[in-house]
């Protein structure tokens, strides 16, 4: 079995407005955000109503993520998380099967 190796992946997505509301009204559910301070153990999180498609590893893309959004990955302020299935379903967003939210971790200290 070979390793094949991406040369170019294109991540970009559009998504229609009322599936994008749906979607950021559950990332920013009062639930849901009490759940992620306590998996990510701080006090408070905010969506940053940024989104991107998980890419595969390539020689440009080596986390994973578009380029762009690996600053937010090497910052201890920041948590990538992938939106969980349920929400992508109840927004009607098959179109990328997966995708992943940034959320800014704010300490009240």
């Amino acid at each position: 079995m070979t390793l094949k190796i991406i040369q170019n992946f294109d991540g970009s997505f559009t998504l229609e407005t009322q599936a994008q509301e749906t979607l950021f009204n559950l990332l920013r559910s009062v639930a849901f955000l009490k759940q992620l301070c306590e998996q990510l153990q701080c006090e408070q999180v905010r969506f940053t109503e940024l989104l991107f498609q998980p890419v595969p590893y390539s020689l440009t893309t080596t986390k994973g993520m578009p380029r762009e959004f690996e600053k937010y990955y090497e910052s201890q302020e920041y948590a990538i998380i992938n939106v969980p299935p349920n929400f992508m379903f109840s927004a009607k967003i098959f179109k990328p099967s997966r995708l992943c939210a940034i959320y800014q971790k704010l300490d009240n200290r």
